[in-house]
């Protein structure tokens, strides 16, 4: 952590930002785009802001009560987003539940920033995957979740690796949508317009999960030259997937499978 550290000082210490002059396209939620939209402001990149994914509250919320109202009766929790920390503790509130004693429930959070939005309300955090990804929660609960009662809180559309898998393992395994990702029809026009317009056309766009990826290609239509000279940046090796599943590059990926991951990856691929 300290070497990264010292890396991004010495980065913004430059009397020439590493990304200055370089435009990025951020295509997170509009309320999520802060983050990654401050580091790379930070380091002299012009950052565009627009949301290829918009959150929305599922159809219903009653499977979701329903598992909350009876928390007591499962061994593990599992949360795979920062969307579904910040939904369930939502219906928590909505619910009075948001007193509820966790102590009983071990709990295992994708990444370092779920991790950080479930501590922040106060509830310890008993296991975080070495790589950030479906795949490495199951590696770390399969043989901790035999005959257990497991309740995965995540969005309306994702991979089954982790129910499937843990099932196989033992576990009695209940899926829950806590919210649902959509296209957001009014960044249309002003993604095909930036990408257009040479002035405002990106250097490099950020996909931060398969959504952002699957919505962009519906946003701008056919592709044919639109992405000439633009380097795809990828967070982790599911989103780089889907990108090379649409028939699109993968010119940047992220190390670590985080939002300083995959600035860290634009930093190096710039200055190379």
């Amino acid at each position: 952590m300290q070497s990264k550290n010292r890396r991004r000082a010495q980065l913004a210490g430059r009397s020439s930002p590493p990304l200055a002059g370089v435009r990025v396209l951020v295509g997170r939620a509009r309320h999520q785009a802060g983050a990654l939209s401050t580091e790379l402001r930070k380091l002299g990149a012009t950052v565009i802001e627009i949301p290829f994914i918009e959150i929305r509250k599922p159809h219903t919320f009653e499977p979701l009560d329903l598992a909350l109202m009876n928390l007591d009766n499962y061994d593990w929790l599992i949360l795979t987003s920062v969307n579904g920390v910040e939904a369930m503790w939502e219906r928590l509130k909505k619910l009075r539940l948001d007193n509820i004693n966790f102590k009983h429930l071990r709990i295992a959070a994708i990444g370092p920033a779920t991790k950080k939005a479930i501590e922040q309300r106060g509830v310890k955090v008993d296991v975080v995957p070495r790589e950030y990804v479906a795949e490495s929660v199951v590696r770390s609960l399969q043989r901790r979740v035999k005959n257990k009662r497991v309740l995965l809180v995540r969005a309306k559309v994702a991979r089954d690796v982790i129910p499937k898998e843990l099932r196989k393992a033992g576990a009695d395994v209940d899926v829950v949508e806590a919210y649902e990702t959509v296209i957001p029809q009014s960044s249309r026009t002003r993604l095909r317009s930036a990408l257009a317009n040479p002035r405002r056309r990106p250097h490099v766009i950020t996909f931060t999960s398969s959504s952002t990826v699957r919505n962009f290609v519906a946003l701008i239509g056919s592709r044919g030259k639109k992405l000439d000279g633009i380097l795809l940046a990828s967070i982790g090796p599911v989103t780089s997937s889907t990108l090379q599943e649409l028939k699109l590059r993968v010119d940047i990926k992220a190390k670590e499978f985080t939002i300083p991951g995959l600035v860290e990856a634009i930093v190096h691929t710039r200055n190379c």
